[in-house]
């Protein structure tokens, strides 16, 4: 492509230059920082008699020898301007908060415009920029380099071919290393605003722009029209005003999500990309080296693409008049298609300040200007919020901002459970309430939601792989036609109707919703809990699944579909990562010992804490004592994930009927330390006596 806009060009300056007439007159505004680049690139094109460069505007003059002898130089562009150097077009690669009143200066003079990213620091000056271009018909490309990109084209083939699917939803990443002396630059770097003027550096609007703006092009988004919804959750660990680790998740008009987790404090750079999920494979695009890895059940697939320079893009589309009906090339990055990167950047100016992350969530390397800070887990963090469309703050993190509260559990006025309603929860992890996180008396955390290995894993509560061809787990779907795991539009969600609460116990009446809204089940659930001792409590939850209509509803599994030893569904308590963890009935002890057996309860013992988290872990027990109403066998897994559940229909569907629902009793004890089965014993005595 980049050998075909050249074509263009010079054919474009053959059939329309006089003869002598010069080639397109360049003025380059800001020679240092990224405008040295620009310097380069203008070399080669004049060395190929694309372009000439006429003039640079910069208060600090380039070094001798830096330019030719026939290069005005001058200290602002309006100098420039009224010198009568009358460039053809104009690079801005200068300050954010400069670009929108030099482009004003350069179109009303005349020239066409090549303005690095972000093209503006405001919607407002965006829109007062393309206005004005298009009154002077004057054309704006915007510095965004990976859309030059030939890899582009085929993405936009592979997700209208079906080749990976149904689009599941689209996630771009950027994990950058960046030190203090980076924020050392200039005045502008790391501010939101200089001198009451709006700036809007920052991870998405500056850095990894491009992650954004490429994401955007991929999820169909170009003008602001395209964009349904942006939310922004801003966090820093830099001493700056701009945000250093955000996630940017957008909604698209057409019901698209395009979800951005970027950070400039990993612990090492790695190359930026973004990715696109389907219901039968992803493709990942590294847009900074044009690499496009493609994954499917065939196998897994690499190619490297050209890419065309955007400035030769411009100088092309201007000498063929930027009409395609001519077969001219059009701008690969106007202006006019940045309306939607600028609702982004809008709603990242006028979002809070960033949350400073604690320090005690930070490490820091390396000295002097070249510290950098690497917030702790920020690598899976990333992972996490890409496969499960969330915030930083909706996974919960240590150092995010916390969400609104959520109704709590406490026993003898201590909180030690938290209520979630999952309606914030992606739809292809089926949405439903949940307990997360709980805790034992002394902090530990015992739950995890949201985990990157299965993302539809929450909390502690009930979900169902199979209600009548529904599935209320989440994920994808285990069917014995296919003889494995699939991607089906077959997503129900879980709401709550009414709720009361008093003192130890949450009574809640729920309905299951198929993905059309049809209701499937209607539930009855009760929580109960209470003390045991100083440093334990109990967890009761009671469910009953009913018809929501008049006819029975089968209740499956992937077990009961065919899956061996795959029988989960019912209750289901995933747990954080577990360390020297110890898992163990009444009979058997081990994962492979205790997995498909039925006993009267089940002991997980270890060290808790998520890994990369500021906490160091601490001991804790659980023991889950299993359903009076029936013998299902217990499900758990701990070496490939930390989850335990107890199994509704391990080979077999049960029936829930309007005079038979389906009901089962689940009692957990949460304790600090580890008990032995002597001490399970006693509790399991005590509860006995006490029931």
């Amino acid at each position: 492509m980049q050998e075909e806009a050249a074509a263009f060009l010079a054919a474009g300056l053959q059939a329309s230059a006089p003869a002598g007439t010069a080639l397109p007159r360049i003025a380059l505004v800001g020679v240092h920082g990224y405008g040295a680049r620009h310097l380069d690139n203008l070399r080669r094109l004049e060395d190929r008699q694309l372009a000439q460069l006429v003039a640079v505007a910069d208060p600090r003059p380039p070094a001798d020898g830096t330019l030719g002898s026939a290069v005005k130089v001058f200290p602002t562009l309006d100098e420039l301007l009224a010198a009568g150097t009358a460039p053809d077009v104009v690079i801005l690669a200068t300050p954010i908060q400069t670009h929108a009143p030099l482009a004003l200066a350069a179109i009303a003079a005349g020239a066409d415009v090549y303005v690095e990213k972000p093209p503006m620091a405001s919607l407002a000056q965006f829109e007062e920029v393309l206005a004005a271009a298009e009154a002077a018909g004057r054309l704006v490309q915007v510095g965004f380099q990976s859309l030059g990109s030939e890899a582009l084209p085929e993405i936009a083939g592979l997700m209208e071919s079906g080749v990976i699917g149904r689009i599941r939803g689209i996630g771009a990443t950027g994990a950058w290393v960046r030190s203090v002396g980076y924020f050392k630059r200039s005045r502008w770097a790391g501010r939101r605003s200089l001198d009451g003027t709006d700036v809007v550096d920052g991870v998405a609007t500056n850095a990894l722009a491009h992650a954004v703006a490429t994401g955007l092009r991929i999820a169909g988004a170009a003008g602001a029209q395209d964009v349904g919804s942006v939310e922004a959750d801003l966090y820093r660990a830099h001493n700056t005003e701009s945000d250093d680790t955000s996630v940017i998740r957008v909604r698209t008009s057409a019901g698209r999500v395009l979800t951005c987790a970027l950070t400039l404090c990993a612990a090492e750079q790695s190359a930026p990309s973004v990715t696109i999920l389907g219901t039968l494979g992803k493709a990942e695009f590294f847009y900074t080296e044009d690499r496009l890895v493609l994954e499917t059940a065939g196998g897994t697939s690499t190619r490297t693409f050209g890419r065309t320079d955007l400035l030769e893009n411009l100088l092309a589309a201007r000498a063929c008049g930027n009409t395609a009906d001519d077969g001219g090339p059009r701008l690969l990055s106007p202006l006019s298609a940045a309306g939607a990167y600028m609702t982004v950047l809008e709603a990242v100016r006028t979002a809070e300040p960033p949350r400073e992350i604690p320090a005690a969530c930070i490490n820091w390397e390396g000295g002097g200007d070249d510290a950098h800070p690497v917030v702790h887990g920020i690598g899976a963090a990333l992972q996490r919020a890409i496969l499960s469309q969330s915030t930083f703050a909706e996974l919960a993190l240590p150092w995010a901002r916390p969400e609104p509260a959520a109704p709590s559990l406490a026993v003898d006025g201590r909180p030690v459970a938290w209520l979630q309603d999952g309606s914030r929860i992606t739809p292809t992890s089926s949405p439903r309430p949940y307990l997360h996180p709980v805790r034992t008396f002394a902090g530990t955390v015992v739950t995890d939601h949201l985990p990157a290995d299965h993302v539809w894993h929450l909390g502690a509560g009930v979900a169902i792989q199979d209600v009548a061809g529904v599935n209320f787990w989440g994920g994808r779907t285990y069917t014995r036609k296919a003889g494995g795991y699939v991607w089906q539009d077959d997503h129900g969600r879980i709401e709550i109707t009414d709720a009361a609460e008093s003192p130890g116990t949450l009574d809640q009446t729920l309905r299951w919703l198929g993905p059309d809204g049809t209701p499937v089940l209607s539930e009855q659930r009760h929580w109960r809990y209470d003390p045991v001792g100083l440093s334990a409590w109990k967890l009761r939850l009671h469910f009953e699944l009913s018809p929501a209509g008049a006819e029975p509803v089968a209740l499956g599994s992937p077990g009961s579909n065919g899956r061996e030893n795959g029988g989960y569904g019912g209750f289901f308590w995933r747990l954080p990562p577990v360390t020297t963890a110890r898992l163990w009935t009444d009979a058997a002890e081990g994962e492979d010992a205790v997995h498909g057996t039925a006993a009267p309860w089940l002991a997980c013992s270890g060290v808790f804490g998520a890994a990369g988290t500021s906490g160091t872990g601490k001991a804790a027990t659980l023991v889950f004592l299993a359903a009076p109403q029936a013998p299902d066998p217990w499900f758990v897994r701990l070496a490939g994930y930390p989850g335990v559940g107890l199994s509704l229909a391990w080979d077999t569907p049960v029936l829930a009927t309007a005079d038979s629902p389906v009901r089962r009793t689940v009692t957990v004890l949460i304790a600090d330390g580890i008990l032995s089965t002597t001490d399970i014993a006693q509790f399991t005595d005590s509860l006995g006596k006490t029931t």
